[in-house]
């Protein structure tokens, strides 16, 4: 849908448990039209697990979110972020100056900080993966040209004033919450767990709508670190999952399996396209994504690498260096 004619989202708080509220904040992105907050209640305040991104007029939804459930954002005692990624950590700079509060956040978030520190040197290293992976010049150039266009989503980049690794604890009216790291949508993920009221705050490790992202290029194995995240989550026995977006639910294993499902499905995907003379990453994507459209490229180009190098982590399937690189079957 044209973005002059899509209906426009707005902030929405609301109760979810007594002292949990979900602050749903609007993004611009077709197909993904909000993402949530979350806003649980400790002392005399709240504290906030992720914030939404940076952009004209993102704060004042973040600050209509929290009104609607009797909230401001001088009640953050503390934000914390599940991860690095622009919609959960790029509004941090404009939370933390207004709330005066810390930011706990996993260390190991340049996949998505450089951006905000180097715009133009990040985007030079997405056009020569996708170069490498055999995208023609003229499509990547136009892609190039709509993405300098757009801001990056980030506001002044913070560094955390605590890293979010498995042990550290947050205190809050519910409980302890405690932090369990879950790498594989990004290497800086993290999942917050509260053992007593069987509830997980999943970022975007879980979403309530099955669908996989990853970063490439940073960790050896995103696909399997996905993996092994989900046996952990399994073993937590949660009863509510409050995720990065959509409404929270209560099917956790179903979820779960879900993600196990599609996965594998699209390993297969890859494995098959490989069944014959080597391949571009590029040449390979339309066989994983059927459905695969020029304006969602980068995206599955993203995932799509990262099937492969779990078949290569794996042993069934090798690239060829060259320009472009090709992947074949082992």
């Amino acid at each position: 849908m044209p973005e002059s004619t899509r209906r426009r989202e707005a902030g929405r708080g609301e109760r979810v448990v007594p002292g949990v509220w979900r602050l749903r904040l609007p993004l611009p992105w077709p197909g993904v039209p909000h993402c949530n907050a979350w806003a649980i209640a400790a002392g005399d305040g709240v504290v906030l697990v992720d914030c939404g991104m940076h952009a004209p007029g993102s704060l004042a939804q973040l600050e209509r979110a929290l009104d609607q459930v009797n909230l401001r954002l001088e009640h953050v005692r503390l934000l914390s972020c599940t991860h690095a990624h622009v919609d959960h950590y790029g509004g941090a700079a404009d939370v933390i100056d207004r709330a005066g509060c810390e930011l706990w956040m996993h260390p190991n978030h340049q996949h998505a900080t450089r951006t905000a520190d180097d715009p133009e040197r990040a985007l030079e290293r997405r056009l020569e993966i996708a170069r490498q992976s055999g995208v023609p010049e003229g499509p990547l150039r136009e892609w190039a040209e709509r993405r300098r266009a757009q801001p990056t989503g980030f506001g002044r980049f913070v560094e955390p004033e605590r890293a979010l690794v498995d042990g550290v604890t947050a205190e809050t009216d519910l409980g302890t919450w405690h932090v369990i790291e879950t790498p594989g949508h990004a290497p800086s993920h993290v999942c917050l767990h509260q053992p007593e009221h069987r509830m997980l705050i999943s970022g975007d490790h879980l979403l309530g709508r099955v669908s996989l992202y990853f970063d490439y290029g940073y960790t050896p194995d995103p696909v399997g670190e996905f993996l092994s995240s989900l046996d952990r989550v399994e073993a937590l026995d949660v009863r509510l999952c409050l995720s990065g977006h959509g409404k929270p639910f209560t099917d956790v294993p179903g979820h779960i399996q879900a993600n196990r499902g599609l996965v594998a499905e699209r390993l297969a995907a890859a494995a098959a396209a490989l069944d014959g003379a080597p391949r571009s990453a590029f040449d390979i994507v339309p066989q994983v994504h059927p459905d695969f459209a020029v304006e969602n490229a980068p995206w599955f180009l993203s995932e799509t690498l990262v099937y492969l190098t779990h078949l290569e982590a794996t042993g069934r399937a090798r690239r060829e260096p060259g320009e472009p690189e090709r992947w074949i079957a082992v």
